[in-house]
């Protein structure tokens, strides 16, 4: 499969009317319907993206103009067109319902199991071990009490 050759007949009038006889030159004693051929041939991958030509055609460069291998690039550089996204299923209320428990259930015992260090740090301090005021500072926050430390010696 390669370009249609209607699209290469386009892309060199074009090129032509910008570049003017330095772009046919280039071929000068050549048969342009062999060089045609080629580039029909090499943009071939850009049959299906007609959006990835007009991109190459609007960034050609100034002056000196392009071969079929610095077009081609030009076209690469042609964002993808983003498919629109399909809507979001409708969700099952029931199933919403079923998992919210479970992770409210699941979140509560996370969070028992997480604080362990700070009841067992409560447990020290209330029994009289001696605490930095940093730790009883941190369990005295994890455990949603007012996070003022003491600063008693011993306490």
């Amino acid at each position: 499969m390669s370009l249609p050759s209607d699209w290469v007949d386009a892309l060199f009038a074009r090129l032509s009317v910008r570049y003017g006889r330095d772009f046919l030159s280039r071929w000068e004693g050549l048969d342009l319907a062999l060089v045609k051929a080629d580039w029909a041939e090499e943009l071939a991958g850009f049959a299906g993206r007609p959006e990835a030509i007009k991109h190459g055609l609007e960034h050609l460069p100034p002056g000196k103009p392009p071969t079929v291998g610095e077009f081609a690039a030009l076209c690469r550089n042609a964002p993808v067109p983003q498919s629109p996204a399909l809507p979001a299923p409708p969700a099952d209320p029931e199933r919403v319902k079923t998992v919210m428990q479970r992770l409210t259930a699941a979140g509560s015992a996370s969070v028992r199991s997480e604080r362990a260090w700070a009841r067992r740090l409560e447990a020290l301090d209330q029994s009289g071990e001696p605490l930095t005021i940093t730790q009883r500072t941190m369990y005295r926050e994890a455990l949603g009490y007012a996070a003022q430390p003491e600063h008693r010696a011993g306490r």
